[in-house]
This record gives C-alpha cells, sequence and structure tokens, in this order.
C-alpha cells in the first residue's frame, strides 16, 4: 500500500517537474515522498 502511493507522488512530482506547475508543490510532493519512504523501510 505504501509502495503504491509512494509510486503515484512521485509520478505527480514529475509530472509537476515537467509541466513546470508550481515550485513549492512540486517541493512539497517530494518531501511527502521521502517521508513515506522512510516510513515503509522503517
Amino acid at each position: 500500500m505504501l509502495w503504491t502511493i509512494l509510486i503515484v507522488i512521485l509520478v505527480l512530482w514529475l509530472l509537476g517537474l515537467i509541466g513546470g506547475i508550481g515550485g513549492g508543490l512540486i517541493n512539497l510532493l517530494l518531501i511527502v515522498a521521502a517521508i513515506v519512504l522512510i516510513c515503509s523501510v522503517g
């Protein structure tokens, strides 16, 4: 379940990065993805 959420967040982050939509939103998604990754590994 966590891996699915992580993949969805990373895809949204990449789409935002390519599309140039909202710099703050891209950074927020990256932080959330990192937190999910840390929680799933731990």
